[in-house]
């Protein structure tokens, strides 16, 4: 029987949720409709929205692959269009030929889908607007709001100013509408090599905020895009695209992070030009911020993920470690967990730090719902009973979940030799230690109770294997079983029965709460021990398990069959997280 997902939380409120909600109760986007060309909407747009309708986006640029930071936005993005009976619209910021590639792409549009969102119809390119965002450019030019500037760039950045002093106006900046058309027909023809010219928009050179001192807004690009080819030579800025693709797309709500607060004056005086142009009605989309997520012991910064994948210090952009939904994915976390973080966390205007514990608790808390439970000796060491019969089996019948008899149970082959951990016998006990010690008794779990009598050893002295003798009338579930009272419970696995398996042992891949806090090189504070593996002696029943597919290792953590290296009949397992906080002892 398929586990049974917890039922989802009641949403938290957060002021973007007020926002829609008031929104909504005004019938604010109730009469929208469009202005412009003839056949507009039909070409790029899903079409008017209904009274009871919110439209949002989530708009990832295609050079590279998602980390958990996008995931607050995905699920804010998609809940609210949910959550409201609205819709989301997915769609690729590919405005920058050079850097965008197909496998983007499709990785994009696989961790959403893998997060349980659903953008129906709404998929949609930057680069399928080329043709419509360079008439809004002309119409830019005709109306006196945009001119072709022939500047450097060192010359350009020399006269924008700074935060104190105003910029210094282009010397091209007076050109006529007639040269300007001229030469920006000219760029498109390809005419002029990249970086000879630059189309700005017209607004202040004095503004205090720098974002409005006349921004560029396309750029020469000589380079083959992925969607369009070689039919470009120009390629929009993505301050100018973006506003255009929300108002194409009948965006209602556009979300983005607070580093684009600055940019919000360019982005609503854009949308007001074009609307004076006859483009787009009013009312015209919203841009709103909120705070992008900072979490512990990570890093987000997509110059850092590459670095970490260049130069080898993890197994690539999906290792289990990195910070990325494809990593995350493959070490075991649940979309069901990430939704559940995203709420957990909220949504609010001001920066702050969220330790990664909260993502980990998230995930252990889905996973003890549905994760069934197994047994894996991860560092084995044999125990003998020397009084049970040689060549003599029986069956021990366990819990698929103490706490969800639905999933029914399991049988565990019992024999005179198991595998046991190395860490449930001690020659000298420490204090406060019950398990397996001479003279000690404890209870081999489902199974009997044991006397521990003494142990083998190497010439190093290492500890080969354990001997025991058992109570035959001790078994668990047995009348006779409750007159042996022990303080112990030790896992184990038969000899003949167990299923080795590779197993690898993540941990956090830095070992500090703030990787390269000042001007300390991050890669110092990598963790040395956030990967080990080894080879485990797991039940048998673990022999078949779907890659992909998660359970609960008892005593363990949580663990996974590996989705790339896993192969039928002989998994990988990477462990997602252990049972508890390792790390809320060490802080």
């Amino acid at each position: 029987m398929a586990p049974k997902d917890p039922a989802p939380a009641q949403p938290a409120s957060n002021f973007i949720r007020h926002i829609v909600e008031a929104d909504l109760a005004a019938a604010k986007y109730a009469s929208r409709r469009w202005a412009g060309e003839p056949g507009e909407a039909t070409r790029h747009a899903s079409g008017p929205l209904d009274p009871a309708r919110i439209r949002t986006r989530f708009p990832p640029e295609p050079n590279g692959y998602l980390h958990i930071g996008h995931a607050k936005s995905i699920c804010l993005n998609f809940g609210l269009a949910r959550e409201f009976g609205g819709a989301c619209h997915l769609r690729f910021d590919d405005t920058n030929p050079a850097r965008e590639e197909q496998q983007y792409v499709d990785s994009i549009i696989d961790v959403v889908k893998w997060l349980g969102f659903d953008w129906g119809p709404n998929l949609y390119f930057a680069s399928n607007y080329f043709e419509a965002m360079h008439r809004c450019a002309v119409a830019l030019i005709e109306r006196g709001h945009a001119y072709v500037d022939s500047q450097s760039a060192e010359e350009m950045r020399a006269n924008r100013g700074t935060l104190t002093e105003p910029g210094k106006d282009s010397p091209h900046r007076a050109r006529s509408v007639a040269e300007n058309l001229d030469l920006f027909a000219r760029m498109r023809s390809g005419e002029f090599p990249d970086g000879a010219h630059v189309l700005r928009a017209k607004v202040d050179m004095a503004s205090p905020n720098i974002n409005l001192r006349d921004p560029p807004i396309y750029r020469i690009r000589h380079a083959q895009h992925h969607n369009t080819g070689d039919t470009w030579c120009i390629y929009p800025m993505y301050t100018f695209a973006h506003p255009i693709e929300d108002a194409l797309e009948n965006i209602t709500h556009s979300l983005c992070t607070l580093e684009f607060e600055d940019q919000r004056p360019f982005y609503n005086w854009l949308l007001e030009r074009l609307h004076e142009a006859g483009f787009f009605a009013q009312p015209l989309p919203q841009q709103y911020e909120f705070s992008r997520l900072n979490l512990s012991y990570t890093v987000l910064s997509k110059r850092k993920l590459m670095q970490l994948v260049e130069e080898g210090h993890v197994d690539g952009w999906d290792d289990p470690r990195m910070p990325t939904l494809a990593g995350a994915r493959r070490r075991g976390f649940t979309p069901e967990a990430f939704r559940a973080f995203a709420e957990r966390i909220g949504v609010s205007k001001s920066d702050s730090w969220i330790d990664v514990g909260v993502l980990e608790d998230c995930v252990r808390n889905h996973l003890n719902e549905v994760a069934q439970r197994r047994i894996g000796v991860l560092d084995p060491v044999k125990l003998i009973i020397d009084n049970y019969p040689e060549g003599q089996t029986e069956t021990c019948v366990a819990p698929n979940h103490p706490q969800r008899p639905d999933l029914g149970t399991r049988e565990l082959l019992f024999a005179r030799e198991l595998w046991i951990e190395r860490e449930d016998f001690m020659l000298t006990p420490s204090k406060g230690y019950f398990r397996l010690y001479p003279g000690n008794r404890v209870r081999l779990r489902y199974g009997y109770v044991v006397e521990c009598t003494g142990c083998e050893q190497d010439a190093e002295g290492r500890v080969v294997a354990v001997h025991c003798n058992y109570f035959p009338d001790s078994h668990s579930g047995s009348a006779g079983a409750d007159q042996y009272k022990v303080k112990g419970n030790v896992h184990w696995v038969a000899v003949q029965a167990a299923c080795e398996c590779e197993v690898r042992l993540y941990d956090r891949l830095f070992g500090v709460s703030n990787p390269g806090a000042g001007e300390r090189d991050f890669l110092l504070d990598i963790n040395p021990d956030s990967k080990r593996v080894i080879r485990a002696q797991l039940e048998p029943a673990l022999r078949q398990t779907q890659a992909g597919s998660s359970c609960q290792f008892e005593r363990h953590g949580y663990f996974v069959a590996d989705r790339v290296d896993s192969k039928p009949g002989a998994p990988v397992f990477n462990r997602t997280v252990t049972l508890r906080d390792s790390w809320a002892k060490a802080r």
